[in-house]
């Protein structure tokens, strides 16, 4: 009995350190395992969480990089807008130009002789626009709102007789108006009053503006210094029975080139040159003029009355001045 409790004993022992030796052999504690699992899922959990906050970043900045790229692109857009604007309201250099007018109504319009435009004078800064219009019923126009053209002291735009002439050679007496242009490319108001004597409101644009064909040769010409010359010149026009004098006289004086003409006839009372009214300047005698000189080496249309006729006459003629003719005065 004695020794089956001891080869029990001994055999309890033997599994005791048969389970030991099995522990030791792992090298990791049963708890060290749990943590270790444990640790590796958090670390697994913090690189998830690092990932996601790198994505995060990432798409931080390149919605910070939209927006930036967005507002450069509406500055852009913004600065190129103020630019065009500048441009558009742009004061034009002093001179004569062709523009377009246009207006709300195809009641109110300029001639269609003139093809849409009218002729835009620049002044110091100051713009004013002749327009032809259609004719006769619209007689005075106001650069503002139609009550206020019916108030006492108000400003109104007085007529002008212009003939205008149309591509078959017909020719129609018309009223024209110099109107003042605020600004290029931009809307202002304009009221009209017919023969009715009723005030309408009307909105009118005027835009592109293109130097009159000569305007370049005109400058050229002011290069030469100021003096007295003599140039040919070629007449044309009308019946033949009256006739310009060649050579005639040219004086040049700042930026001011002027021609004395002298007809062969003493029945021309007034000559029209670009628009403008020019009288004689003798009293008796065969009719002399002074004349701007708008170009050289280019027929320049002028227009003569003549009272020789039962009625007075207004007629078209061209005169040639040839540049390479000029001499200085004896």
């Amino acid at each position: 009995m004695g020794k089956k409790r001891i080869t029990i004993l001994c055999t309890l022992l033997f599994a005791c350190f048969l389970l030991c030796s099995c522990a030791d052999k792992d090298g990791v504690p049963g708890n060290e395992i749990e943590e270790e699992a444990d640790t590796t899922e958090l670390s697994a959990e913090a690189g998830e969480e690092e990932t996601f906050g790198q994505k995060e970043g990432i798409a931080g900045e390149e919605e910070t990089s939209g927006q930036k790229k967005g507002t450069a692109g509406e500055e852009e857009t913004s600065a190129q807008g103020e630019r065009n604007a500048e441009e558009e309201k742009a004061v034009l250099p002093d001179g004569t130009y062709t523009a377009n007018f246009d207006t709300d109504s195809s009641m109110f319009h300029v001639s269609e002789a003139c093809g849409g435009k009218g002729t835009l004078t620049v002044e110091n800064g100051e713009m004013t626009i002749h327009i032809s219009l259609m004719s006769k019923k619209i007689v005075n126009l106001y650069p503002g709102l139609a009550e206020d053209a019916e108030k006492d002291g108000a400003k109104l735009l007085m007529p002008t007789e212009d003939t205008v002439t149309y591509s078959d050679g017909m020719t129609e007496e018309v009223y024209g108006f110099d109107v003042p242009v605020p600004a290029l490319g931009e809307e202002f108001n304009l009221a009209l009053v017919g023969t009715k004597g009723t005030w309408y409101d009307h909105k009118v644009k005027v835009s592109n503006p293109e130097p009159l064909e000569g305007e370049a040769q005109k400058e050229s010409t002011l290069q030469m210094e100021d003096g007295t010359y003599t140039v040919d010149l070629l007449f044309e026009g009308g019946s033949g029975r009256a006739e310009v004098i060649s050579p005639a006289t040219v004086t040049v004086s700042g930026e001011k080139v002027t021609a004395a003409i002298q007809w062969s006839s003493p029945n021309y009372d007034y000559m029209l040159v670009d628009g403008e009214k020019y009288l004689p300047v003798n009293a008796e005698g065969d009719s002399v003029f002074e004349i701007p000189v708008l170009f050289f080496d280019k027929p320049m249309d002028v227009i003569g009355d003549t009272v020789a006729m039962s009625t007075p006459h207004e007629i078209e003629y061209t005169l040639t001045f040839y540049s390479d003719t000029m001499r200085p005065a004896e």
